[in-house]
């Protein structure tokens, strides 16, 4: 199967095909730095460090471009509520975006520009752009002629007439269209500025990515990315600022990842359900919130709670314990040296099928549109089987057991490393979510004893689904189970 990638500029589902073989070329709009990251930024950085990873893991050279705006009107005016420079604060909020994507484990993409360095290409930018005829200067400002690029609104859809109707022109501008978007702003006092032909002044947001993307990956590339709030106006005048200077297609394919909603409800700092990265960090490992966040598909909307972080931390706990569980047993069963079964029940051959092919399974899922919730699903059936090869204990009958955990636990962390996951070490991940002591929500005895039936049944009836889910369930709550030949029975973790 080949890779196929959900495209917001068609609408529908396309094969991926880079513009030159064996290369792709990627941009994806950074972060405006005047504070510190949330949420929001997590998820769009972790969606797009996993679409990098697996490029890279598909055999493709990424060339990966994700900037920083570092100049902007709430960088000038948080500078000036502090009372230092926009360049002193864009710097502390550099730091601190670096500082929380090491964090979460992103991988360092291969450039990552900052606004400022690209004012000479800016200004060219603009400069073709009025010879042109697209763009205006008025009283030192410049402005795109929307109406004059006949693909404006080709990316999100958008009515033109509909969105004329509700636009405005602010005091202080002298647009012809109030449709039109500022391409270089004339400086005011006490605001960073440059010299231009039109005065000291500094880039509009747009043309800024527009800029930086051509100078480093070419007219045309191949994925542009970004969160669904990017797709209108700033992904829309981007295409209208760069194909209206080269005639050629901007980007091949628009990736764009959901929103995240905080307990149902659209994070806002005015609702006070605004979490920053750091905060949720100061609670959990940064390794359950990347593990939050693609459980789900990156299309897909997302829902941020405690509950369903506690609920990540221990389906990513299974993961672990599995992991501690195949590096004990292999520690005192060493793999023979011919991993043969004279007789392999039923069960066994299940797990050793999708064990074998799981490399395969993966990689299905993330063909289809970087399907990572799928992945998951596939790498939980891996957990599975190693579970019940190292419960039933059958090395000295079938030592292919052991070498069926060697691989599973082996490709577990090697396909896990593509989602940037399961990189500790077992043990000390464990002991670390041991030790920060973290419960959930409260269940009588009678309730537990309940859930602890109903998952017995379910394994009987050979409803594993079912039996995970309860065993998830309770774990997210701090209940651990433990089962053996008398029964299962349960402890506060």
């Amino acid at each position: 199967m080949s890779l196929r990638v959900y495209n917001t500029l068609s609408g529908k589902k396309e094969e991926f095909v880079p513009l030159e073989p064996g290369k792709v070329r990627m941009y994806v709009c950074g972060v405006t730095v005047y504070d510190y990251c949330h949420i929001g930024h997590a998820r769009a950085n972790i969606v797009f460090d996993v679409i990098y990873r697996y490029l890279q893991y598909a055999g493709y050279e990424v060339t990966y471009v994700r900037n920083y705006t570092d100049v902007d009107d709430k960088i000038i005016n948080r500078a000036n509520e502090r009372g230092i420079s926009s360049r002193e604060l864009a710097e502390e909020f550099i730091k601190a975006f670096d500082e929380d994507m090491e964090a979460l484990g992103l991988a360092k993409p291969t450039f990552e520009p900052r606004a400022t360095e690209y004012i000479p290409q800016i200004i060219e930018l603009v400069e073709r752009l009025i010879d042109k005829g697209l763009a205006y200067e008025a009283g030192g400002d410049v402005y795109y002629r929307v109406r004059k690029f006949p693909g404006y609104l080709k990316l999100s859809g958008r009515n033109m007439e509909e969105m004329q109707a509700g636009a405005r022109i602010a005091p202080g501008e002298q647009k012809e269209d109030p449709m039109d978007f500022a391409l270089w702003k004339a400086a005011k006092p006490g605001e960073p500025s440059w010299e231009s032909p039109w005065g000291p002044g500094r880039p509009g947001w747009h043309i800024e990515c527009s800029a930086m993307s051509s100078s480093l990956l070419g007219d045309t590339f191949d994925i542009h990315g970004g969160g669904r709030d990017l797709i209108f106006p700033h992904h829309e005048n981007e295409i209208a600022q760069s194909e209206g200077v080269t005639g050629k297609p901007f980007a091949r394919y628009w990736i764009h990842n959901g929103f995240v909603n905080v307990n149902q409800e659209k994070m806002s700092k005015s609702l006070g359900n605004f979490f920053t990265i750091r905060e949720i960090l100061r609670q959990y490992d940064p390794e359950i919130l990347r593990f939050f966040i693609l459980t789900a598909h990156y299309r897909s909307p997302i829902d941020f709670s405690d509950q369903n972080l506690k609920e990540a931390k221990a389906g990513l706990t299974r993961f672990y314990e599995a992991l501690a569980a195949a590096d004990d047993t292999l520690r005192r069963h060493p793999l023979p040296e011919k991993a043969i079964c004279p007789q392999i029940t039923d069960a066994e051959r299940e797990v050793y099928d999708k064990i074998e092919h799981l490399d395969e399974f993966f990689a299905a899922a993330m063909d289809d549109d970087f399907n990572t919730a799928a992945a998951i699903g596939h790498l939980f059936e891996a957990v599975r089987g190693i579970n019940r090869l190292i419960g039933e204990a059958r090395f000295d009958e079938c030592p292919l057991s052991l070498q069926v955990i060697a691989d599973g636990a082996r490709k577990l962390r090697e396909l896990g490393g593509v989602l940037g996951l399961f990189g500790s070490d077992p043990a000390d991940w464990l002991e670390r979510q041991k030790a920060s002591g973290l419960q959930a929500v409260d269940y009588t005895p009678e309730q537990i004893e309940a859930l602890i039936a109903e998952r017995s049944r379910a394994r009987a009836e050979r409803d594993f689904v079912r039996a995970d889910e309860i065993r998830d369930e309770l774990a997210a709550a701090g209940i651990e189970l433990l089962d053996s030949k008398e029964g299962t029975t349960w402890r506060l973790k």
